[in-house]
């Protein structure tokens, strides 16, 4: 590994024993055919961070299962782990090919996600739940802290409302994609008859429909 990554995760009180294990999370396909990439530790990562995340949710005794599980999908989302990732200083550190770094991939939500779920999975690998589970608890206690999954998602919201006022169910349709397959960004319309539209464009299609449906509720809701 790079002296300048050893040192970033220095910073968390990480020292790599197996470097190669972490020199997998940091690296994205595009580096090479013969460098394993991050996917297998981003799969593990996803399910350490859940139940990180549940686990922490329970001790708060933040709310009923209903509220919890809101929070919960909100902390775990691709959006969040890619907030975290940038405010932690990933994005220099993360091994990819010239071209994808060039289209942007290092600032991509759906990287940025990725890699901060692989190196929670190699954290689990090398050190075991209890230090990754504290690690996630120091880099996640803003959005813990904040008001992350504390409203209601704003594709509910919107059917709610639509129910609410007998008006037909929302319909989402990607209008547009764009970008390389590691970089895409997809731009959503979403519909309620009689009423109006309104569309958004985020890195994923569930990311553009969620941002569509807060737009619609702000413009008509």
């Amino acid at each position: 590994m790079k002296t300048e990554a050893l040192q970033w995760l220095g910073r968390f009180g990480i020292e790599p024993f197996d470097q190669s294990l972490w020199k997998q999370a940091l690296t994205h396909g595009s580096y090479g055919p013969d460098e394993p990439d991050y996917e297998r530790l981003e799969f593990l990562g996803d399910r350490v961070l859940g139940i990180a995340i549940a686990d922490w949710l329970y001790q708060r005794n933040t709310g009923p299962e209903g509220t919890l599980s809101q929070r919960l999908n909100a902390l775990v989302s691709r959006a969040t782990c890619a907030r975290v990732a940038r405010r932690i200083g990933l994005p220099p550190h993360i091994r990819m090919g010239k071209q994808a770094r060039e289209d942007g991939g290092a600032e991509s939500d759906n990287i940025l996600g990725d890699v901060m779920e692989a190196l929670l999975g190699a954290s689990f690998v090398e050190r075991g739940f209890e230090p990754t589970r504290d690690w996630v608890r120091t880099i996640w206690a803003p959005e813990v802290e904040g008001k992350a999954g504390t409203a209601k998602h704003p594709k509910s919201a919107l059917q709610e409302w639509a129910a609410g006022n007998r008006r037909r169910m929302p319909e989402y349709e990607v209008v547009d994609r764009s970008g390389p397959d590691h970089s895409s960004q997809f731009t959503v319309r979403v519909s309620v008859a009689n009423v109006g539209e309104a569309q958004a464009t985020a890195s994923s299609k569930q990311e553009a429909e969620t941002a569509a449906a807060k737009e619609f509720m702000e413009r008509y809701g």
